[in-house]
């Protein structure tokens, strides 16, 4: 059993799992699939006050709480109990062109060129992580929801928004990925 839980599964798996609990959460307690809410509840739980948007029962949504802790702690266990020693495997081609980019460690799941302590404190590590991270959070406030809300959630529901949403998320990953990806990382 180990050996199958530890091996890397097809990539489809996690579509089917997703693709599961979706109609599992509308069935079972006419739940919304979402992760990103998960602040604004933190914030009306642990702020109280007058405004607006903070202004409803949080409590509702505790079953959230619970979902978003147990991906972190399914993280944690992944991590510590089912992780390999062997590098990740990566093409070729795409090892070659991160080459270009003084990337070469793929001995963790991200690289360490860019992921690391050391890194935050430079420009490249400040506008991937701290840029980055901003943009994700603001993204995600001004779209009304996050890629999961949205492009899992919401599709499935046929709500014009998260159409839009997701097609937007799309174009702006494509712009990423192919213009300004290569810019960041020869900063």
């Amino acid at each position: 059993m180990m050996e199958t839980i530890t091996q890397p599964w097809p990539w489809y798996t996690a579509g089917i799992i997703i693709g599961l609990i979706v109609p599992a959460l509308l069935i079972l307690g006419n739940k919304h699939f979402g992760i990103s809410a998960n602040l604004r509840h933190a914030c009306a739980a642990c702020m109280p006050s007058n405004i607006p948007f903070f202004t409803y029962d949080w409590k509702k949504e505790l079953w959230n709480f619970f979902f978003v802790g147990g991906i972190l702690v399914g993280g944690v266990i992944s991590t510590l109990y089912l992780g390999s020693d062997e590098a990740v495997i990566v093409h070729p081609d795409l090892a070659k062109e991160l080459a270009t980019y003084g990337i070469s460690d793929f001995s963790g799941m991200v690289p360490a060129e860019l992921f690391s302590f050391e890194n935050l404190l430079t420009v490249r590590g400040l506008v991937m992580m701290i840029g980055g991270g901003f943009l994700v959070g603001f993204g995600a406030r001004y779209a009304g929801g996050c890629t999961s809300g949205h492009a899992i959630m919401g599709l499935s529901d046929l709500q014009l928004p998260s159409l839009i949403a997701t097609i937007c998320f799309m174009i702006g990953g494509f712009i990423m990925a192919n213009y300004l990806l290569p810019f960041i990382l020869n900063l």
